[in-house]
């Protein structure tokens, strides 16, 4: 039996730990002799950083803490491979490593750019009679990734941005005065995680008064005569908007507030600030008392509130992508099949990565309401069982506590 390897890439997730300890109980179940982690990713990897897990996660009080603790605790990258012909030095030492560990299995978990590093592995290894198995494991509180149901760490990121939500929205009237609080919700070109916004809306809360997704191009002109005539009726109004909002001309809103913003190393220009820009407009031209809220790191780790749903079916993914591997499967990532409309089942499967890497899956148009801003009850129906449960926090002086891997 050949050895293990697994990495987490890309932005974290409240759950993409327990996507890992799934990778590690299922190769122990395997007898997997060694189960390596990459110390950063695959940048990481080529540095000659990574660790033998079964140094640090001995007990079964180790795993449940680690799916409890937010982040990645392997440290992440965003590190892009190069093509094969133009960075083969690349390619050849990574093998190099991996063959020296004596590496049978790469498990990879991350959101679209790892699924690329997944498609460039496997590619090089079937081009020269590598028997190294690749599978990707999804990871995104984006739920970009196409061909699966949704993706682990969505669900997690949904069920927090909601009950901000709620919380916002009861604070937001507390006074009787007029005013607009405007949230940001991350999500570079996919509305999904801003959509979630519409679940805070139940018996007890009204939910946010308009909702903006980037799949529709924010119209100032409509906004403003929304929130006018909405201000005409009540003294408070709530208005969720991806960071990732666009005008007419196609520019992102939060340049306004941020000019040259700078990009990462796959191309993707850093966002921030839409909501700072939407609250000024509000302000300028409405002459109400306005305030933006930008969640931004919050909503993707905080596993505090984590839905238990959505850290089992991470931990399933895990299981799985080992399973696969061991079972000869290369080039694939896992994705969650939904089985049945009215009762939520959910099944693994595997999918071939090439088409999975680089493909972004948006919100569709039913799910999007006539006026594109807010969502439909089809969405609702869509997203509320992904949400469901609670991963109760093991709590240490009245905080909650998280593993920790102690360098010797």
């Amino acid at each position: 039996m050949k050895n293990i390897i697994v990495g987490q890439s890309g932005g974290p997730t409240a759950v993409i730990n327990s996507s890992l300890a799934g990778v590690f109980a299922a190769a122990r179940d395997k007898k997997i002799q060694n189960i390596y982690g990459m110390v950063n990713g695959i940048d990481g990897l080529l540095k000659g950083n990574f660790i033998d897990l079964k140094d640090y996660l001995k007990t079964k009080e180790d795993i449940a803490l680690l799916k409890r603790t937010p982040s990645a605790i392997l440290g992440s990258c965003r590190f892009k491979l190069p093509d094969m012909e133009k960075g083969r030095e690349t390619y050849e030492k990574l093998f190099q490593i991996l063959n020296e560990l004596e590496i049978g299995y790469f498990i990879y978990i991350g959101g679209n750019d790892s699924m690329d590093t997944i498609l460039k592995l496997s590619r090089y290894a079937e081009s020269i009679g590598s028997n190294i198995r690749f599978i990707g494991v999804p990871k995104t509180i984006d739920n970009d990734l196409a061909e699966t149901d949704h993706t682990p760490g969505y669900g997690s990121a949904a069920k927090y941005v909601a009950a901000s939500l709620k919380e916002i929205i009861r604070d937001s009237n507390v006074y009787d005065m007029k005013s607009v609080t405007v949230v940001e919700i991350m999500g570079r070109n996919a509305g999904w995680l801003t959509a979630a916004a519409g679940l805070a809306k139940d018996e007890d809360c009204p939910g946010p008064d308009l909702i903006y997704l980037p799949e529709r191009t924010f119209e100032q002109e409509e906004f403003l005569k929304d929130v006018d005539h909405l201000l005409k009726e009540k003294n408070t109004v709530v208005v969720a908007v991806s960071e990732s909002l666009k005008d007419k001309n196609g520019v992102y809103l939060c340049d306004a507030m941020i000019k040259n913003a700078k990009e990462d190393s796959f191309g993707h220009k850093i966002l921030s600030g839409t909501a700072l820009a939407v609250s000024e407009l509000v302000t300028t031209k409405l002459n109400v008392k306005s305030r933006g809220i930008i969640f931004n790191t919050l909503q993707r780790c905080a596993t505090h509130l984590a839905s238990l749903t959505d850290s089992n079916e991470a931990f399933l993914a895990g299981e799985e992508a080992v399973k696969a591997a061991v079972s000869g499967e290369t080039g694939k990532m896992v994705i969650l099949r939904r089985m049945k409309e009215n009762t939520y089942i959910m099944v693994p499967e595997l999918f071939a990565i090439e088409k999975v890497a680089n493909e972004e899956k948006t919100v569709p148009d039913e799910y999007i309401n006539s006026s594109g801003n807010g969502v439909t009850e089809a969405f609702l129906e869509y997203a509320r069982p992904l949400i469901q449960g609670e991963l109760n926090p093991i709590m240490e002086n009245g905080l909650p506590k998280h593993f920790v891997i102690k360098k010797s």
